[in-house]
């Protein structure tokens, strides 16, 4: 039992320090280099538990779309969001990564769909799912609905300060509800 113990460890750790080379890799300039994090990050998932092959799926999802394969990313995303093997907080990421890879070109209503449960007020992922409804609002011309949603998310002291600082800039940029009578 003990040898089995040290086995594990030791292959965990040497999956851990795959994914970890492979995460530098994947933080280089295009090229060769980074097109190794690919390969790293396809042995992570062949080898690696659970938690390392989500994280491996995650980043290798978003080497494809960054690389100009957006479909091939997206649908690696849609994968993990639907696994019901993966760690749910990693669906859930993989689900916020597929809605904002394609806030911009998608049909809005299947992206607020996967958007509504993340934007749930005791979800983890809240203040950025409902950064991304924001943005989905001023995309559809619904200047009011964003405003309101992106006042909220300034005034919320529990959002990541990155969220916070992004819903004052948006807001500075928006002014004033137009239905609110006041001038922008």
């Amino acid at each position: 039992f003990q040898g089995w113990r040290w086995y594990q460890a030791r292959e965990t750790a040497r999956v851990a320090d795959v994914y970890i080379a492979a995460l530098r890799a994947a933080d280089q300039p295009p090229g060769a280099e980074r097109d190794a994090a690919r390969t790293q990050l396809d042995q992570v998932i062949a080898q690696g538990d659970s938690g390392y092959r989500s994280l491996a799926r995650l980043r290798e999802a978003a080497l494809k779309a960054d690389a100009g394969d957006l479909a091939g990313g997206l649908a690696m995303f849609d994968q993990l969001a639907t696994d019901t093997t993966a760690d749910p907080m990693l669906r859930d990421l993989a689900t916020l990564y597929w809605v904002t890879r394609q806030i911009d070109s998608a049909e809005p209503g299947p992206l607020q769909a996967r958007l509504g449960p993340l934007a749930a007020p005791d979800h983890p992922l809240r203040a950025l799912a409902a950064e991304a409804q924001a943005l989905l609002a001023l995309r559809q011309d619904k200047p009011d609905a964003a405003h309101d949603i992106l006042k909220r998310l300034a005034q919320d002291v529990t959002a990541p300060d990155g969220v916070r600082g992004r819903a004052n800039g948006l807001l500075a940029q928006l002014g004033a509800p137009s239905g609110s009578g006041t001038a922008p």
